[in-house]
């Protein structure tokens, strides 16, 4: 059965520190709109509905996102919306709007100046405002005490997480877009010093600007714009609790349930639906089975370990071939840049099935899963 939603496009600047670019993200929009326009043959009148992810946290001012439609222009009039977190949620939005028939084609963008301001104090905002956020426990800082309590509970070493590092560095020298890429030895990586015990600077993905674009579209339209539409054949996204302590940091549910999800989606031929209990555990039992790449967003090093075994994924799938956030994590972007690179194996014939992932929140507390594939 073919799925009704395919992606047909994907593009992504470079990431790196730009002082040549504002928080308004136009900069980095106006290319990739002509890069994936020109891949496609669309033009901005073809785009349906049109969704952004970004944040004015981040930009430091209230709906700094409404700039950023300069980039799509006034004429014609366009359907759009926008969402506070990563642009892997508008994804979402826009394959709901496909789905039910509200537009045939739609396109998802994220952006972020994460280099125009203190981003460990601004990710401090997103915490619980009464009893954490006033403490100004920055994102590293958080990630740091769920490294250690892996380390403590044996779950893995830190000659594990700098593993984890090196192999990244390595893929992402095939990456253009990568701020960090190249060869290093594990053992190197461990004579570092801290920068919040136990983590180091390779544990942590870089501070870097950045946007991506997504395009999908209909059943109908898919294959005149792509040789190889990669078709959504699950999409689903969970939260746990934001309140750190009463969470187990080292178990992942949102992201298993995401994943399961997608499974069940898969299995119930139509999203679910249909799909008897049994079916259910069979898909949750064959969760990580068939997967050839997963783009992984993982910001730090343990957490891309936490990922692999909450999603399932075994040896034999190719994990973030593109380097992944720890070589580029430009903030709104990068969850919709890990589809767009796991679309874009399945699109260009490297991969029959692949699963593209995105996180918010600290310490992974929000995680979306899209799972494609080639039919």
């Amino acid at each position: 059965m073919t799925s009704p939603v395919a992606v047909v496009g994907f593009a992504q600047s470079p990431c790196r520190v730009r002082e040549d670019v504002t928080t308004s993200g136009v900069e980095m929009l106006v290319p990739i709109f002509a890069e994936v326009f020109g891949a496609t043959g669309l033009t901005r009148a073809d785009i349906g509905f049109w969704c952004s992810g970004s944040s004015d946290y981040l930009a430091g001012r209230a709906f700094s996102f409404v700039q950023a439609i300069d980039a799509i222009g006034a004429v014609p009039p366009a359907m759009e919306s926008h969402v506070e977190m990563d642009a892997a949620w508008a994804l979402y939005e826009a394959w709901v709007k496909v789905l039910t028939g509200e537009a045939e084609i739609a396109l998802a963008y994220g952006f972020g100046k994460s280099s125009g301001a203190h981003l460990r104090r601004v990710l401090a905002l997103q915490l619980d405002p009464y009893l954490l956020a006033p403490l100004w426990p920055d994102s590293v800082s958080i990630a740091a005490l769920q490294a250690r309590l892996g380390l403590d509970a044996g779950r893995w070493t830190e000659k594990d997480m700098a593993a984890v590092a090196a192999r990244s560095r390595a893929a992402a020298r095939s990456n253009p877009q990568a701020q960090v890429s190249g060869d290093v030895a594990v053992s190197e990586l461990l004579e570092r010093p801290y920068v919040a015990e136990p983590l180091r600077a390779h544990d942590c993905a870089p501070v870097g600007d950045g946007a991506a674009v997504v395009i999908i579209a209909s059943a109908r339209r898919a294959r005149d714009l792509c040789a190889r539409p990669a078709w959504i054949t699950g999409f689903g996204h969970r939260i746990d609790s934001g309140a750190l302590g009463a969470r187990d940091l080292l178990a992942v549910p949102s992201a298993a349930a995401a994943r399961l999800a997608c499974a069940a989606a898969a299995a119930g031929g139509a999203y679910g639906h249909g799909a008897s209990g049994t079916g259910l555990a069979s898909a949750a039992a064959a969760a990580g089975d068939g997967i050839d790449v997963a783009e992984l967003h993982a910001p730090f090093s343990h957490q891309e370990i936490l990922l692999r075994e909450a999603l399932g994924l075994g040896d034999g799938v190719d994990v973030n071939p593109s380097g992944g956030a720890l070589c580029g994590n430009p903030m709104f972007a990068a969850g919709l840049a890990r589809i767009g690179m796991a679309a874009q194996a399945v699109m260009s014939g490297r991969a029959g099935r692949a699963l593209g992932h995105a996180t918010s929140g600290p310490a992974l507390q929000q995680n979306l899963v899209c799972v494609m594939e080639g039919q």
